[in-house]
């Protein structure tokens, strides 16, 4: 089935739940790729409502890394992580775009065609939603449309919200949620191009730019492939129609730059490269400046006396204008001595003064230092500014740090 057919089979959401909303106390989803990291051993764990891996342990498997070899593999060679618990959304329809920048503060019509951007969904307070992805997307099919990539945990509250926003929104719009129609998987890392390139001799990948999308048969399966990811490497997110989602991701396996990652490495990259995570480092009581987000409100959403301004707007405007306004933002930390600093941990001056609290911490793989992120009272938050967390009772000397901890690799043209 070509995709193009096979987005069709997404479910639209007016005037219906998401499937998941049907879903009794206990059950849980699988991936269309389920059955291969049961193959795999993989270790399941319920991950936004699906069994998902959070790494491999088939004995004499190369796949079967600790988090920490997978995390290096992952900056070094190739890494396939699924991610089709995430939700897609299709909009289609005249004032698809207008709506999208109403529920997002994207500037959609900005965009070039097949090109997206990181952007944020906010509640009328300018809290965070979600973040997410958007694109600007054309195909013989469905014309000039909007690809949406929204959070697993958040997907049922997201679905919601954009359906209580276009009954007060009005105009030609349809929603079509893609959820289980369709495999999503994130090939990671410097070789992954080598491996793409290998099985899609007719798209010359060298003209991706990061952010880009574009329609490409892989093996001689029509798939939507987006070069992007959330490791800090270069690398593809891969929209493949339900019935070829196992046979793409077998060939990408079967590549000997390719190494199965799951969910324990996926934490680690994207702390190392200073990327938040939804319910930990963003929330609905955050905006986008206080999270150092800014730079996702698009230049041409700053306007105040916009026609449509994005929800939130606001506040997230003024704030943008007036910094002052910013009371907290968030930062790295890198503690050299003791435990990492985990969620929850306070955040001290050295004389004990509370001044903030840790949302994300590990040890980095890569560069085998305790790293952390979380919001820090101004001034507190300059770099290079000594402070303290609080670890099991115990307090140790952190320093305010530059983020990424580790140096992006984005491909550019």
């Amino acid at each position: 089935m070509a995709l193009r057919s096979a987005l069709t089979l997404g479910r639209g959401l007016r005037g219906a739940r998401s499937a998941r909303a049907f879903c009794s106390a206990g059950e849980l989803k699988k991936t269309l790729v389920y059955d291969e990291h049961l193959a795999e051993e993989g270790k399941m764990v319920d991950f936004a409502g699906y069994l998902m891996p959070v790494q491999y342990h088939k004995k004499g498997s190369p796949h079967a890394l600790s988090i920490i070899d997978s995390t290096k593999w992952t900056r070094e060679g190739a890494s396939l992580f699924d991610v089709s618990h995430m939700c897609s959304i299709r909009w289609t329809g005249k004032n698809a775009i207008d709506f999208v920048e109403r529920v997002t503060t994207a500037d959609v019509r900005g965009l070039p065609t097949m090109k997206g951007t990181l952007s944020v969904i906010l509640n009328e307070a300018g809290g965070v939603i979600d973040d997410t992805m958007v694109t600007k997307c054309h195909s013989a099919e469905h014309g000039e449309h909007v690809y949406q990539v929204v959070n697993a945990g958040c997907a049922d509250k997201d679905l919601a919200h954009f359906e209580e926003q276009l009954g007060k929104f009005g105009g030609d719009v349809k929603m079509e949620v893609l959820w289980d129609s369709r495999g999503l998987f994130a090939l990671q890392g410097p070789k992954a191009v080598e491996v793409l390139q290998r099985h899609s001799p007719s798209t010359d990948l060298k003209s991706v730019a990061f952010g880009q999308s574009v329609w490409m048969k892989i093996n001689g399966i029509e798939c939507f492939v987006t070069r992007c990811g959330y490791t800090g490497e270069d690398g593809f997110e891969l929209f493949v129609p339900g019935d070829h989602a196992v046979a793409v991701w077998r060939l990408l396996v079967a590549a000997p730059e390719t190494r199965l990652a799951a969910l324990g490495a996926r934490d680690a990259l994207r702390l190392e490269a200073g990327l938040c995570l939804y319910g930990h480092d963003l929330d609905d009581e955050t905006t986008p400046p206080e999270a150092g987000l800014s730079w996702v409100v698009g230049k041409s959403r700053r306007d105040p006396a916009s026609k449509n301004p994005f929800l939130g707007s606001e506040k997230v405007l003024a704030q943008l204008n007036d910094k002052t306004l910013v009371k907290k933002l968030r930062a790295g930390l890198m503690n050299p001595t003791g435990p990492p600093a985990r969620e929850g941990a306070d955040i001290e001056t050295l004389d004990g003064l509370v001044v903030g609290k840790v949302t994300s911490g590990t040890m980095a793989p890569c560069i085998k230092k305790n790293i952390s992120m979380g919001y820090i009272n101004k001034p507190h938050n300059k770099q290079g500014t000594e402070l303290q967390v609080v670890v099991r009772g115990k307090r140790y000397l952190a320093t305010v740090t530059k983020m990424p901890f580790v140096p992006t690799k984005y491909y550019k043209i």
